[in-house]
């Protein structure tokens, strides 16, 4: 596929900075893919790494729990941090079972995720849905300007569209703009800060990046900061090429640093500490 406005995804892989991350990504999970635990205990890693992923998305959402707590912890009904972590679990747990949803339907699948997430706590009509003209969104680290219900929809549409045309871009810029534009819309009532990042998770496994979803970029959201995080993401509101690429190479990095933890977790499981 050409790089025109046929594809407008694979031309932003082209950005300066981008291709480098996209390169550093690809070797990074190649080498993490290669650690000799992999042959034998992948799904252990897999797990693993889903939790702490779910634990540093739960961060990034207000719930800054220790990874002991999270692993530790069984009710998570309590007050609204425990119903974060809680949350962050459930949309980790389900992202696998939606890969070929995902292509065929976006929409569908974040109106499930949406459903996962809030999991009983919203009223049942503003659950799995776009919001409407005039409803209130819950979201208090994103304080950039709320697009109105009907951009909302145009662009979920677009969105939509994109996905499902698929595109020459590579993994990594695919995911961070379908972050990106999820944080950006903020199409639900609630949750939409977890239900993106499920959603960069979804396509970094569903493109063939990270099939076995061992590199959670959430633990890299995480470890590189909240405010990290919204600096970054002020630069995919602003749409400027410079601005673009600050983002996908952000979203870079926080897969190299999940990278780095499932790398921890093969060195422990091949010690026997884990």
């Amino acid at each position: 596929m050409s790089t025109t406005a046929s594809d407008p995804l694979a031309a932003l892989g082209a950005l300066p900075g981008v291709p480098d991350a996209v390169d550093s990504v690809r070797k990074a999970v190649d080498r993490v893919y290669g650690h000799r635990v992999m042959r034998r205990r992948s799904n252990e890693v897999t797990a693993e790494a889903a939790l702490r992923g779910s634990r540093g998305s739960a961060a990034l959402a207000g719930a800054d729990w220790n990874l002991e707590e999270v692993r530790r912890r069984t009710d998570f009904s309590g007050e609204d941090e425990a119903r974060t972590v809680g949350a962050a679990l459930r949309l980790t747990a389900e992202a696998g079972q939606l890969l070929s949803i995902w292509r065929q339907s976006p929409l569908r699948v974040l109106a499930r995720l949406h459903l996962v997430a809030a999991g009983g706590a919203a009223p049942d009509d503003a659950v799995g849905r776009p919001r409407l003209a005039g409803e209130p969104v819950d979201e208090p680290l994103i304080e950039t300007p709320l697009p109105g219900a009907d951009e909302v929809a145009g662009r979920l549409e677009g969105l939509s569209r994109l996905i499902i045309a698929g595109s020459a871009a590579p993994a990594l810029v695919t995911a961070a703009v379908v972050h990106g534009e999820l944080l950006a819309l903020r199409p639900f009532g609630s949750h939409n800060g977890l239900v993106a990042r499920t959603a960069e998770r979804i396509v970094l496994i569903g493109s063939g990046l990270d099939p076995k979803s061992i590199c959670p970029a959430e633990v890299g959201h995480a470890e590189q900061g909240r405010a990290a995080y919204v600096a970054a993401f002020e630069g995919y509101t602003a749409g400027t090429p410079e601005g673009m690429a600050a983002w996908i190479t952000h979203c870079g990095r926080s897969v190299e640093l999940g990278v780095r933890e499932s790398t921890a977790v093969c060195e422990a499981l091949q010690r026997g500490a884990a």
